[in-house]
């Protein structure tokens, strides 16, 4: 297993990209509209996302601010089988919040899990991986 991204949820994803291009130094790796479920993710980061762990930077369209307490959303992990890797947590005493499968807005696979304070923590099966 490998860390992939964190998440952060945006208010203003330009003002957001501009920050970690123009502020930080990071490059926009990829970016993605969901017109279905009115959001959009952008990735973010210092290498590439096959060699180093990156920023998913998701704009709600509908949402311009967040509390500090809920703009958090996950630490990513790839696992070569989401099914696979649910059962062995479970088998281990982990909690399986979301059971794997593809997600709502593409064809992913994908599974969460939480840790024992309530983060969550995403699966996300390599093979097939497109968003």
């Amino acid at each position: 297993m490998r860390i992939l991204h964190t998440m952060l949820r945006v208010g203003d994803l330009q003002r957001s990209l501009d920050f970690y291009t123009n502020v930080l130094g990071m490059k926009l790796l990829r970016q993605k509209d969901y017109p279905d479920g009115k959001f959009t993710l952008a990735f973010v980061g210092y290498g590439e996302e096959s060699e180093t762990a990156v920023l998913e930077l998701t704009h709600n369209w509908d949402t311009d601010s967040y509390d500090l307490g809920n703009g958090y959303g996950h630490i990513a992990l790839e696992v070569e089988d989401a099914y696979q890797a649910c059962e062995q947590i479970k088998a281990k005493g982990g909690k399986v919040v979301r059971e794997a499968g593809p997600m709502k807005h593409g064809n992913t696979v994908i599974a969460f899990v939480e840790d024992p304070d309530g983060y969550k923590i995403e699966l996300i099966q390599a093979k097939g991986r497109e968003d």
